[in-house]
């Protein structure tokens, strides 16, 4: 404990700008899968609206079905191209240019949502989650390689996990402005809606205050002035040569390396085992049913048999148990290491998905079933918190040199948001065609 608060005094500058550097970064996009749940009923009541207002009928529910279904994974298209983008905007401009023109992005989109309902157009609902999409893929790989870039060598596993926290932080304030009490009412769902562009607006303001990454200013601007300044700013007037040598040992190398593009890394045999690494971290991450659980809380505990009045409230409490879960990992992940959360965490999923398998089931024979199914939904975000979630960012950062993360990371978010995407499109349906079946086998 004494050894944290000496480096909370030493490295305040670091601690304040991965404060800085989360609420604008993957803060956001944990905020907008978690509001997105609590909007459904609104969204669709206000498309059905719409619908009949301009055509004199109601629309068809499985065309509602698709077109909610769009809202939802639409964000994944536009994070999708805008991860692909940040290689490009990275290397040519730098991660902080990059993120402050990104929040202009998102505040311009968050204002397109907020008046949608008095444009009474839902088309404006689903161009404004587009465009966040393509603001939280820029966001997201700009945050991580940031966070790798300026971080202390006895720090970074720590550093790097607080990406995961800011996802979880920002589903829990999602969460908490969802409540039908809050914003999640009837008449304020579109303030919900744009309230994505407060964190934006938080970090335009005070994001200038803080560096440029030091090894960006050594290596790409050859501003060794520039670079001794930032590494004070962030990490005090200690003694921190080790650190500095890393970073002037690569710049060495990097002389003669330019940054690679994604095409340059898949093609090259030294990076062929990181690369399959990434592919299946991004592809267990996608296919654990985390993601199902995020976009769709509502629909999954209703298919458990809960109220809608007390849904809300429950999803609250899977939000606020997969932040603290975040906090635990950032606290143990220099201890165990990544490979035993991984392994640990991904087996004790497995588990517990069997386990809701087995309670869903029954829920119909035992009034009591639907909390078990609860409690093993909470279980399964913490697992995931503690262990893949926190593990998996620090690999990403981890096992690529400097040279190689900028095409690392967008290939990583590329299968990311493309997993997103397909999870948002299809999920709903999956659900439709599984109860309409177990409603014929009770008929039956």
């Amino acid at each position: 404990m004494t050894g944290f608060l000496s480096d909370l005094v030493q490295y305040q500058g670091f601690f304040q700008m991965i404060a800085v550097l989360g609420i604008g970064g993957t803060f956001q996009i944990g905020f907008q899968i978690s509001t997105i749940t609590y909007m459904s009923r609104h969204v669709k009541a206000f498309i059905n609206e719409t619908w009949l207002e301009r055509y004199g009928y109601p629309i068809h529910q499985d065309n509602l079905l698709f077109l909610w279904s769009i809202t939802v994974s639409i964000f994944g298209i536009g994070g999708l191209l805008g991860s692909s983008g940040s290689r490009y905007l990275t290397v040519k401009y730098g991660k902080k240019k990059c993120l402050l023109c990104n929040n202009l992005l998102m505040i311009v989109a968050a204002s397109i949502m907020g008046c949608s309902k008095i444009a009474q157009s839902f088309e404006m609902i689903l161009i404004g989650r587009f465009m966040c999409g393509i603001s939280a893929g820029l966001c997201a790989p700009l945050h991580h390689q940031y966070i790798g870039e300026i971080s202390p060598r006895k720090l970074r596993g720590f550093a790097n996990s607080t990406s995961s926290f800011f996802w979880s932080l920002g589903k829990a304030i999602g969460q908490i402005s969802g409540q039908r009490e809050l914003l999640g009412s009837q008449s304020l769902w579109p303030m919900l809606m744009a309230s994505c562009g407060l964190p934006a607006v938080v970090q335009l303001v005070t994001l200038p205050f803080f560096p440029e990454s030091p090894p960006y200013l050594l290596m790409h601007k050859g501003d060794q002035e520039g670079f001794k300044k930032a590494i004070r700013q962030l990490w005090g007037e200690g003694h921190h040569q080790a650190e500095t040598d890393d970073i002037m040992k690569e710049k060495a190398t990097m002389k003669n390396t330019k940054i690679l593009s994604v095409l340059e890394l898949m093609k090259e045999r030294a990076f062929r085992w990181q690369l399959y690494m990434i592919v299946i971290l991004t592809a267990t991450v996608q296919l654990c049913g985390i993601n199902a659980i995020y976009f769709y809380t509502f629909e999954v505990l209703q298919a458990a048999g809960f109220d809608e009045r007390m849904i809300s409230y429950m999803t609250l409490s899977v939000g606020l148990s997969e932040l603290l879960a975040s906090v635990v990992c950032s606290s143990i992940i220099e201890r165990l290491g990544r490979k035993v959360l991984l392994r640990g965490g991904y087996l004790i999923m497995g588990s517990l998905l069997a386990g809701i398998t087995v309670t869903l089931s029954l829920q119909d024979f035992y009034f009591w079933m639907p909390y078990c199914s609860l409690c093993l939904i909470i279980l399964f975000t913490v697992v995931f918190g503690v262990g893949p979630a926190g593990a998996t960012v620090s690999i990403r950062a981890e096992i690529f040199k400097l040279s190689c993360r900028p095409p690392a990371f967008v290939i990583g978010a590329v299968l990311n948001w493309m997993g997103v995407f397909v999870i948002g499109t299809t999920f709903p349906f999956i659900v439709q065609v599984l109860a309409s079946k177990q409603q014929g086998s009770a008929l039956s």
